[in-house]
């Protein structure tokens, strides 16, 4: 820009630090994927802060590391493969809806192309199976036609059902059962449980079991930690006051997070026992295919022993759609408990 013979640089909308910052980070200039860094970096300064505390207080803590080396390295070991297993499950995908369909008409349009030697989608134990595999074909889930993502969610529902029933709304895609619309996430979500404000994503199909595990080794870690600082104040108690005071203002705060940390724990394992998600535990009245059924049955239990098996095993390389279960499953299921089923293990 020229005035009077002078020239003057056009300011650039760039020019502001924060301008600059998103454009070399777009991701930043979204207000949710900020907070959520934010509290992945506060997550993390806890934890640093936790364990510089200790190493700079406790004097034995030193003397015992350089006499038994491997302690420490276990202690650091957990530490670190906790924060791993934090940013893993951060950033694992849930198991979006959008993703399985393309999935399922991916596996069509090869399956067209050539002629697979074996089925690729199956059902296991009622529950419909499709392989991620690129080098496997989809095929129908009930016998030798081919299937498309609208037959293969029609399936899963009872004859009659209308179609709006399993439609969403805000994407309009046709969820399976157990499907949940996220609305932080803005997609649908296989088997969703919720949205962990403290990861930044959804906890789904797709990586509960990752979420499991970090709980797992998160109150490992705290009760560890937890050993170290009360070992700690009955050392070193009385002899300098201000530290005690930081060990003990950080040994309440842990243990109230160890006692959050807990019931998450037990709870969460409660769920994968009786193949239930948080979203159909606390929202069953409010959901349209658990009405009607008793509070005590759980409708996509198919025992203990498989349900565990199916949580750890079987969701790593596969969608997995479990249909609605039938009047007659529904009754036996709900059929009171003998000593003869003690014997032989129903529950399992």
């Amino acid at each position: 820009m020229t005035i009077a013979g002078m020239c003057f640089p056009m300011r650039s909308p760039w020019d502001h630090p924060m301008d600059r910052c998103f454009r070399f980070f777009p991701c930043l200039a979204d207000p949710g994927r900020r907070s959520s860094l934010c509290l992945k970096l506060a997550l993390v300064a806890i934890h640093l802060t936790y364990a510089g505390v200790l190493f700079l207080f406790d004097g034995d803590l030193i003397e015992k590391t350089k006499k038994e080396p491997w302690y420490t390295a276990l202690y650091l070991l957990l530490f670190v493969v906790t924060l791993i297993q934090y940013f893993a499950t951060s950033v694992s995908s849930p198991g979006y809806v959008i993703d399985a369909m393309m999935t399922v008409k991916d596996r069509n349009v090869v399956y067209r192309k050539s002629d697979p030697p074996s089925q690729s989608a199956s059902s296991r134990n009622g529950s419909f199976v499709v392989p991620m595999e690129a080098n496997q074909l989809g095929r129908n889930l009930s016998g030798s036609s081919l299937t498309s993502w609208s037959k293969l969610v029609a399936d899963l529902y009872p004859l009659g059902s209308s179609i709006r029933t399993w439609t969403c709304t805000y994407c309009n895609v046709e969820q399976p059962p157990r499907a949940k619309h996220c609305h932080d996430c803005d997609k649908c979500v296989l088997q969703f449980d919720h949205h962990c404000v403290w990861l930044g994503n959804c906890i789904g199909q797709g990586n509960h079991c990752k979420f499991w595990w970090y709980l797992f080794e998160e109150t490992a870690l705290c009760l560890w930690t937890g050993f170290l600082y009360i070992s700690y104040l009955k050392a070193h108690i009385t002899r300098v006051w201000w530290q005690d005071a930081i060990v003990i203002l950080l040994l309440i705060i842990l243990s109230v997070c160890l006692i959050f940390l807990l019931l998450l724990l037990l709870f969460h394992s409660y769920l994968i026992l009786t193949n239930q998600t948080t979203f159909e535990l606390v929202r069953r009245r409010r959901i349209h295919y658990l009405r009607g059924i008793p509070e005590r049955v759980h409708p996509f239990s198919t025992g203990v022993r498989r349900n565990v098996y199916n949580f750890c095993c079987a969701r790593s390389a596969v969608y997995r759609f479990e249909p609605l279960p039938t009047s007659q499953e529904i009754e036996e299921k709900s059929r009171p408990y003998t000593c003869l089923d003690a014997l032989t293990c129903r529950c399992c």
